[in-house]
């Protein structure tokens, strides 16, 4: 029996679209038994409350209707898509449509709805009950969507569900199971997956195939994962982050003996590749096809225009210089060379300066007197306002998206300019924290062909040199942060883990008070936030959907703890 695992990208709300992709899919591998497709994919995942518009879920059925009369008739064809239940406010089923023989033959519906993270499942869906398997080219086939499987094993979350869906299916009789998923990415979750795949499928002596769905959607990119194991738990095929232009997947299920998988891709390049799907969706999927960086000649800037190169071409990305009265000559000096190197289609200089003086002698005419005075915050907020007023209206003018630039350590801190320097459409590196930025610097360095330059993208000097915001005088940012190896450890720990201060104290070593200081930075920083642009989960915990955070008030204002050993 041959399975087809197809890299499948459906696009959210685009259900003859959609359904016309599976069609064809389904007519070009015709010859194979079986096709799988992902999790809603006739509608796209994460429809969200798109699942609410009066006549949505009915449509996506009438084309599912569709297209099953137009399947060969031959082949089992597993088609994700919403089903309707009209009794219950709104809220339909998480189905996997089971289309044979020119009709839709049955649905197995997802049993157990996450509400963790980005989730929010029970809002939208009525959970299945009871296991659904079919007979097909002799073998009993058990159908599982997404977290029927995971059961939140691939997060890490401790989450008891009151029923086993793969033991249920197991003790039906099933000797393979297929999952359909719409799994979003996270940096090692992959590897966990082949590792509970492997552990069940070892555990209950049963053959599973699993598929995630390709693509991006807004702030969630998804890696085309596909996972297959024998009845002993060897992993016999693994995918992960196929090209756009690779050929589905196609697994023997009788014959298979031989092991073939791609190579395991560490942590940065797995970044790299999440990013970069990312940009690439949200500016085709939004009908752009051009991105605008500003480039200062730092690290963020550089790794942000390499993305967007990466993913959209270095003929459709324009770097813009803007430079003050405090930027160095180096700094200009690099982001020409990363231009360079890079090949983009245009780096443009703009400097800032009279904008920055008009603004000045403007507010200064209302007597504001010393909070403009030449390094104040204020003065500094003008220049990065300025930039952002310049980047938007080069984006006005010429067309294109622009991509900001901060990191997920600095926008955990409010180190960022609202209007400013958050100014975009998309905050590519915006769940990346520092460290892990200069690593994928590096790595891009080590890797250009892998990545798909011709050359090492990033300047040696843009990553040697201590990171500054240049709005003043000798500044860097260690004038106002911790090292950011220090910095970076924090905010993981308070942000991805929900740590307490105090934990953090004792297993950090780090000084009470400034611990005490960073953790309100974090918290005090949520209105900025909240008004940031996209930024993509490629963490376990990202800004965003998944950390829905309180704005006023004081929830996180951490008071300095003191370790009992030391306390008076």
């Amino acid at each position: 029996m041959q399975v087809v695992l197809p890299n499948l990208d459906s696009r959210i709300g685009d259900v003859e679209g959609n359904a016309r992709l599976i069609g064809e899919l389904a007519g070009e591998w015709g010859h194979c038994e079986v096709l799988l497709t992902p999790e809603l994919a006739i509608c796209g995942y994460p429809p969200r409350d798109l699942l609410f518009r009066e006549g949505f879920v009915a449509r996506c059925e009438q084309a599912l209707e569709s297209l099953a009369a137009s399947l060969p008739p031959e082949m089992l064809v597993i088609v994700g898509c919403p089903r309707s239940h009209d009794s219950d406010g709104g809220r339909c089923y998480n189905g996997l449509a089971i289309c044979r023989g020119g009709r839709v033959e049955g649905w197995a519906c997802k049993q157990l709805l996450p509400g963790y993270d980005v989730f929010d499942d029970d809002r939208y869906f009525r959970p299945g009950v009871g296991g659904h398997w079919i007979e097909h080219a002799g073998h009993r086939i058990g159908l599982l969507v997404c977290e029927d499987l995971w059961q939140a094993g691939d997060v890490r979350e401790q989450t008891a569900y009151e029923v086993d869906p793969v033991a249920d299916l197991v003790q039906a009789g099933c000797d393979l199971i297929m999952a359909s998923s719409a799994s979003p990415f996270m940096t090692g979750k992959h590897l966990r997956q082949v590792d509970t795949v492997s552990r069940l499928a070892s555990r209950h002596g049963v053959g599973i195939i699993s598929l995630n769905r390709a693509g991006a959607e807004d702030d969630l990119v998804f890696d085309g994962g596909a996972i297959v194991a024998d009845s002993t738990g060897e992993v016999l095929r693994r995918r992960q982050f196929p090209s756009q232009s690779d050929s589905p997947l196609v697994v023997s299920i009788d014959s298979m003996t031989e092991v073939r998988q791609t190579p395991c891709m560490d942590e940065n390049e797995q970044r790299f590749q999440a990013l970069v799907n990312c940009v690439r969706g949200y500016v085709h999927k939004t009908g752009n096809k051009q991105a605008i960086v500003g480039l200062s000649g730092g690290i963020d800037s550089a790794v942000t225009a390499a993305i967007a190169a990466a993913s959209l071409g270095p003929e459709n990305v324009t770097g813009v210089m803007m430079p003050s009265r405090h930027s160095s000559a180096h700094s200009l000096e690099d982001a020409r060379a990363l231009a360079e190197a890079l090949g983009l289609a245009s780096c443009v200089e703009v400097p800032i300066e009279r904008i920055h003086e008009a603004t000045r002698s403007t507010l200064l005419e209302v007597d504001h007197g010393s909070s403009l005075e030449e390094g104040s915050l204020a003065d500094q907020n003008i220049q990065a306002r300025a930039r952002g007023l310049i980047l938007m209206a080069i984006s006005n003018a010429v067309g294109g998206l622009v991509l900001s630039t901060g990191n997920k350590s600095e926008l955990a801190v409010g180190y960022a300019t609202l209007y400013g320097d958050m100014c975009g459409a998309m905050a590519v590196l915006g769940d990346v924290l520092k460290m892990d930025v200069y690593a994928l610097a590096q790595w891009m360095n080590e890797h250009p062909r892998e990545a798909g330059f011709s050359q090492p993208p990033i300047p040696v000097s843009t990553m040697t040199k201590p990171p500054s915001a240049e709005l003043r005088p000798d500044q860097v940012d260690q004038d106002s942060l911790p090292p950011y190896e220090l910095l970076d450890e924090i905010v993981r720990r308070w942000v991805e883990e929900e740590q307490s201060a105090g934990r953090i104290i004792d297993e950090t070593g780090a000084d009470a008070q400034l611990v005490s200081r960073i953790l309100g930075m974090i918290d005090a920083a949520q209105f900025k936030r909240d008004q940031a642009a996209v930024i993509p989960k490629i963490s376990r915990r990202a800004f965003g959907r998944g950390r829905p955070w309180p704005i006023i008030g004081r929830p996180g204002a951490a008071p300095v703890w003191i370790p009992a050993a030391t306390s008076a």
